[in-house]
């Protein structure tokens, strides 16, 4: 008879018909962890084998709510990486903010058509003020929690964006600007790092926002990726005095509108044949001949290109390897189009708190849902290239 077999009849034994499920539950659990666990490390817990390539290296706790009640779950850390359970609920606490922020909304009296609705489809129209603040504290605790913990080791990349939703303020609706940080550790893995939400993108914005990713840990950023935010270049090169690319995707926008409607594709084509060089020098020997040519009969555009070369192009300094994530905030619209999605379906939120449970929940989830891929977002050689810790980017010794 095995060990696991044992334990299990061990649980059949001594357990109440209450308790059974729950604990046969936990049970499973903690052996799909651990196969999980195993299946990462390449060796299971104590075992010594030369096929091992990482190790445990302690636990944290979480409740995960089923419907046989609250199972306690240690979950295993890594030494190198992370790991996250992938039977957990990846969209769960998202779904649970979604609902508090639509009943927060019908309880202040916001009635827009689609609050309404809503609140008649999931049969929240007799709940409680108290009801809402207790759901809202559970889900402000996590995400705070997720927000404002500490940034560990070296982060060569940041991918900044900001979003556009609006809240209701003083008995006015306003549009408010809500800022995401997502970066690349020297370990090549993402994660969400921040959020903030401010009334404009002016600089002190960018600059109080950096700063406080700073004072949480953040540093060795060489590279900031992000659309040209009105003050965001003069706060990266303050705070975190690192390289600035221009989303190369909303430059090509901005550049062929200055083009004829029937030589947008030639313009694009023409300019993307810097972006098609091996490097660096010869992209920006291309980019001034590409602009060079269009001078005489687009002047704007090649004043807009002249203008913008260093920080279109500033990505070609770095690893080929890096550079199809580098060049845009791509990387980042799935994430933003699930922001949209969740955030379109409240319309006016009730208060800037919020805005930060339900976006907030959905970035902790995203880093969760992260977390799980087992596939590093970059590889542990070509991130070495960029690291201020060269040890991390060494491949993990069998041990």
């Amino acid at each position: 008879m095995t060990d696991d077999t044992m334990a299990l009849r061990g649980l059949l034994e001594k357990s109440s018909d209450a308790d059974l499920l729950r604990e046969m539950i936990g049970f499973a659990a903690e052996r799909l962890m651990a196969l999980e666990v195993g299946g990462l490390t390449g060796a299971a817990h104590g075992e010594r084998s030369e096929s091992r390539i990482n190790q445990r290296n302690g636990y944290r706790e979480r409740d995960w709510q089923t419907r046989a009640g609250t199972v306690e779950l240690r979950i295993p850390k890594l030494r190198k990486g992370s790991y996250f359970p992938a039977f957990l609920e990846p969209r769960r606490t998202a779904e649970k903010a979604l609902t508090a922020v639509i009943q927060e909304a019908y309880i202040q009296g916001i009635s827009t058509r689609s609050v309404d609705d809503l609140v008649r489809a999931m049969g929240l129209d007799g709940v409680s003020k108290s009801q809402v603040s207790r759901l809202c504290a559970e889900i402000d605790e996590r995400v705070q929690d997720f927000l404002t913990r500490p940034i560990e080791g070296d982060w060569p990349y940041l991918w900044l964006d900001a979003t556009y939703v609006k809240v209701r303020e003083a008995g006015r609706i306003v549009p408010v600007a809500v800022t995401i940080a997502v970066g690349v550790n020297s370990d090549g893995r993402r994660e969400v790092l921040g959020m903030a939400i401010g009334a404009s993108e002016a600089e002190t914005f960018w600059l109080d926002f950096l700063r406080s990713l700073t004072r949480r840990g953040l540093r060795g950023v060489k590279l900031v990726i992000s659309d040209a935010h009105e003050g965001l270049k003069a706060a990266v090169t303050k705070v975190l005095r690192a390289t600035w690319q221009r989303c190369r995707v909303h430059f090509m926008r901005n550049a062929t509108a200055h083009a004829g409607k029937t030589q947008r594709r030639l313009v694009s084509a023409w300019i993307g044949t810097a972006f098609a060089e091996a490097d660096a020098p010869a992209a920006h020997t291309q980019w001034r001949r590409v602009a060079d040519q269009l001078r005489p009969k687009v002047p704007k555009l090649a004043a807009l290109m002249d203008a913008a070369e260093h920080d279109v192009l500033a990505y070609m300094d770095f690893p080929r390897e890096h550079r199809a994530k580098l060049h845009s905030t791509n990387p980042i619209e799935r994430l933003n189009g699930e922001i949209k999605r969740r955030t379109d379906v409240v319309g006016i939120f009730p208060n800037e708190a919020a805005i930060s449970r339900l976006i907030g929940a959905i970035l902790l989830e995203q880093s969760d849902e992260w977390a799980t891929q087992r596939a590093r977002y970059m590889t542990l050689e070509t991130i070495g290239n960029v690291s201020d810790n060269p040890t991390v980017s060494l491949p993990a010794v069998a041990g």
